[in-house]
């Protein structure tokens, strides 16, 4: 164990939370029936947890290994409360705030601290406040680093992250900013045996995986890697980048999935260690929704009281999802047929738009509301408060 470190009884967990809260409340009935209902003014967050515990058990049941959710996904304490229900018990976290979001909603959880680059002082927290012993790294001087924070802990687990050719088939490649060469991971692993108790490799194939053999590759990739070091490494973490089908999307299933990584796994002769995972979008998305309304419609343009600033991130220039949509209308029918519409969000910043083409009712208005599905993943934690538009609510769906 490492020596002690001396902290302020103060915890920062019930700032996390109030962050997180953001007016959540609770609503039997459709979504429809909640928009008629409160006629809300602000975005709306819907979040599902039963459909969040379904999602996550056929994950479970489909991945052969230990899944850790990715918590940058989605921390709210309802999504956090039905993973564990679903029988989730290890989460990915990427800085201090989600460790202390997750042991505040799920005080028996495993902690992985995912992220290759970390602040002295959250590894010191992370270790000593909350015992996290599993750190990734890419770099030797990030290694050392753990090391000194830990004060020469004897029950590290650490984490090599591994950098994988460029992935033109991901929305985004996550190998650009983080990971080692393969000749710079061997020699990690290396050194990181003499102070780990248990060692593992890792990789990300990027988000939303349009092809599935990019986890056959990096897995045939990582038993290179595993043998150049010529230490024993127990465990192995594919990440995430598996894909939600939006409108418009061709992407793998997670079975389709699962099949390349078991075979992967099994033509690398990597069937003898511990293999990991971090879903994030794969186990969320489905399970929330968001509710804008429409404030002014000029012609195919429809201006809504959210965009790309707030819960719609994903929808504008950076990823262009095409969320599927619905229309809510408070009184009254939609007449006619559909047609396909530009949407622009609140802000001052004409890159607060979602170009899709998105198909709704061609006699939408001003004052209706679109409802976007499978939102459930980033929709929240990429909000921000530029000009002051952040102001949300979150519901949950009984």
């Amino acid at each position: 164990m490492g020596k002690l470190v001396s902290f302020r009884k103060k915890s920062n967990q019930g700032a996390a939370q109030k962050a997180l809260k953001r007016s959540t409340s609770v609503f039997t009935g459709t979504d429809e029936q909640l928009i008629r209902k409160r006629k809300p003014s602000k975005p709306l967050h819907v979040i599902q947890p039963s459909v969040v515990e379904a999602t996550a058990r056929s994950f479970l049941s489909a991945f052969p290994g230990k899944v850790l959710y990715a918590v940058k996904t989605n921390p709210h304490e309802s999504v956090i409360a039905a993973l564990g229900k679903a029988g989730v018990s290890a989460f990915d976290v990427a800085s201090i705030e989600e460790v202390r979001v997750v042991r505040a909603h799920a005080p028996k959880a495993e902690m992985y601290f995912m992220h290759p680059i970390k602040t002295p002082e959250a590894i010191r927290e992370a270790y000593y406040r909350y015992g996290v012993r599993h750190f990734v790294l890419d770099c030797e001087d990030e290694l050392y680093k753990i090391i000194r924070e830990t004060g020469l802990a004897t029950d590290l687990k650490l984490h090599v992250r591994l950098a994988l050719p460029k992935n033109t088939g991901a929305s985004i490649d996550f190998s650009s900013k983080f990971g080692a060469t393969p000749m710079e991971a061997a020699q990690l692993l290396r050194k990181c045996r003499t102070v780990s108790e248990k060692l593992g490799l890792c990789f990300h194939v990027g988000t939303q995986i349009s092809d599935a053999s990019v986890f056959h590759n990096a897995l045939a990739l990582a038993k290179n890697v595993i043998a150049e070091s010529r230490v024993s490494v127990e465990m192995l973490d594919v990440g995430g980048g598996f894909p939600v089908s939006y409108t418009g999307e061709s992407v793998p299933s997670i079975e389709t999935c699962m099949d390349v990584i078991r075979k992967g796994v099994r033509d690398a002769g990597l069937g003898h260690m511990e293999l990991l995972a971090e879903p994030g979008r794969a186990l969320v998305a489905e399970g929330g929704k968001l509710v804008a309304r429409v404030e002014l419609r000029k012609g195919n343009l429809l201006y809504l009281n959210d965009g790309t600033y707030g819960g719609l991130f994903d929808a504008g220039p950076l990823l262009g999802t095409r969320y599927p949509v619905r229309a809510v209308r408070g009184e009254g029918v939609f007449e006619g047929g559909t047609m396909d519409f530009r949407l622009a969000g609140p802000t001052c910043d004409s890159l607060d738009m979602m170009e899709g083409p998105f198909t709704l009712p061609a006699d939408i208005r001003m004052g209706d509301w679109i409802v976007f599905e499978n939102t459930g993943a980033y929709s929240q934690t990429m909000r921000t408060d530029f000009n002051g538009l952040g102001k949300c609510d979150t519901v949950l769906l009984a």
